[in-house]
Parts: structure tokens; C-alpha cells; sequence
């Protein structure tokens, strides 16, 4: 596993396909928006069906700090579709199938589960200033409260500038 960008660093450029259709540059939102880039492991599973309902029901509240939000994950574009259609998710979901993003970012590497020792996308968030720059970086999520940690960050951040 790559090593993951730590805080006051420039956060790693990307260009993907996007479950709104076309493609999503981080660059995009230069100068204009904070980013909330969250990785998290696969469609229609428990955990990440809750962390993206979560940032759903919070997108008001994080649009109010000037913020987008972006979900990753190694899902296909026509799964992040259907993912997005059946719980009405209001951002972008980004096909990494490759998981180019994810090892750029230090968040693929060896995983266990029941027993077994596989490669796969550690669920975290990276919140990316206006400026490019990685303001906070959550390696290890749990779902529950991450969305407010998040927030949190953002007002603290929010204050500052």
C-alpha cells in the first residue's frame, strides 16, 4: 500500500468517470470548493449504503461550507448508477476500476475479512481545501458520526480562512 497524502500536502490529481455521467477533475473545483473525497469499498453494502445516506442527508449543511462531495469506489459507472438511483444520492459516485485514485491516494492495499487475506479500498475521506491542499484525512473510517467529524473539520476550517 501506498503511502497515504498527509495534511498540507497538494492532493493527488484524477480524472474519472462519474456516475452523473461524463468525467470528474478534482482540478475542477480549484479555487472554488472544498472537496470531500471519500473512498469507500462497494455499492449496496451495508456500511457504505449508510456513509453515503449520511453525506446525502448532510449535503445542505456541507454546501453551506462551499463544499462538494465526491464517492469513490472500484464499482463500475452502471453500478454507481443504479447505487445512486435507489437511494437518491445527490453527488457524483466516480468509477476508480482500475483503483489507480486509490492507490495515488494510499487507500488500496491487503485487507481481512472471515479469515481471508485479499487486496481492496480502505474506507476513508480526505477533505481538500480550495487551495488543492489535503486539509484532514480520516484513514480508518467508522461510519457512524464520520459525516459530523467531517462537518466539525469544515467549520473549524471554515473559521480560519
Amino acid at each position: 500500500m501506498s503511502e497515504i497524502p498527509q495534511v498540507g500536502k497538494k492532493a493527488p490529481a484524477f480524472t474519472l468517470s462519474a456516475s452523473t455521467g461524463g468525467k470528474v477533475k478534482l482540478s475542477d473545483y480549484a479555487g472554488q470548493q472544498n472537496v470531500v473525497l471519500y473512498f469507500y469499498p462497494r455499492d449496496n453494502t451495508p456500511g457504505c449504503t449508510q456513509e453515503a445516506c449520511d453525506f446525502r442527508d448532510n449535503l445542505a449543511r456541507l454546501q453551506t461550507a462551499e463544499t462538494v462531495v465526491l464517492g469513490i469506489s472500484t464499482d463500475s459507472v452502471a453500478s454507481h448508477e443504479k447505487f445512486s438511483a435507489k437511494f437518491s444520492l445527490p453527488f457524483p459516485l466516480l468509477a476508480d476500476v482500475d483503483h489507480a485514485v486509490a492507490e495515488k491516494y494510499g487507500v488500496w492495499g491487503e485487507k481481512k475479512n472471515y479469515g481471508k487475506t485479499y487486496e481492496g479500498l480502505h474506507r476513508s475521506t480526505f477533505l481538500i481545501g480550495k487551495d488543492g491542499k489535503i486539509k484532514a484525512v480520516w484513514p480508518k473510517v467508522k461510519v457512524k458520526g464520520h459525516v459530523d467529524d467531517v462537518l466539525a473539520k469544515l467549520a473549524d476550517m471554515t473559521q480560519i480562512s
